[in-house]
């Protein structure tokens, strides 16, 4: 079940569109459209190893196979098919062993959800990434969508870096460093910033 979206979201977008015409069009092209949290952590960071390196399209495909073999979204359902049944999804090997070590920790108390939310941005990426199979990107979409930090900036992302040489440089990429330039214009609200981005490549919004 989604959860409400950010209580920042409205003020985030006056002050996004006063300091960027660009970014004020593309609110104004989604307006009433926002980013959601689904509000169970595990279920975030499973979706996001599930999205790793495909295309939102892709992932949604994959989620929506995957869940429906689970049947609950829930780390001991998960622990309870085969590797051959997860493959049956469209998930890698790689990701079936990710899968599964994150509901292995999930199911035994090893992650304890409740001490991140009093870390800082870097402090929890640092942590999250202990996971097998979590990286900074999928650490920074758990910020993102379930703890809905506000000021995150995935560099990394492919989808963020196309939608950026599209609306900045006329199609041509841009380089990161020059990424990370425009993305300060934006601050405190690179998370919203983000979304928009993600948000005019594709018609299935970005959920996590």
């Amino acid at each position: 079940m989604k959860t409400r979206p950010p209580a920042y979201w409205k003020r985030a977008t006056r002050e996004l569109a006063a300091a960027d015409p660009v970014m004020g069009g593309l609110i104004l092209r989604y307006r009433g459209l926002t980013m959601t949290s689904r509000g169970d952590a595990f279920q975030t960071l499973a979706r996001s190893i599930i999205g790793q390196q495909i295309s939102v399209k892709a992932a949604q495909s994959v989620w929506e196979r995957f869940a429906a073999a689970v049947g609950g979204m829930e780390p001991k359902r998960v622990l309870k098919l085969s590797e051959e049944q997860l493959r049956a999804c469209g998930l890698s090997g790689q990701k079936v062993k990710y899968l599964r070590d994150l509901s292995e920790r999930f199911a035994s108390g090893a992650i304890d959800i409740g001490r991140w939310h009093g870390m800082d941005d870097e402090t929890l990426i640092g942590d999250l990434t202990q996971v097998k199979g979590i990286g900074r990107w999928t650490a920074e979409m758990f910020l993102m969508f379930h703890l809905m930090r506000p000021d995150v900036f995935p560099l990394g992302d492919l989808g963020l870096q196309r939608a950026m040489g599209l609306h900045y440089n006329k199609g041509r990429p841009l380089p990161e460093r020059r990424i990370a330039t425009l993305g300060k214009l934006w601050s405190p609200w690179r998370s919203v910033a983000t979304w928009y981005l993600w948000r005019s490549l594709d018609p299935i919004p970005v959920e996590y």
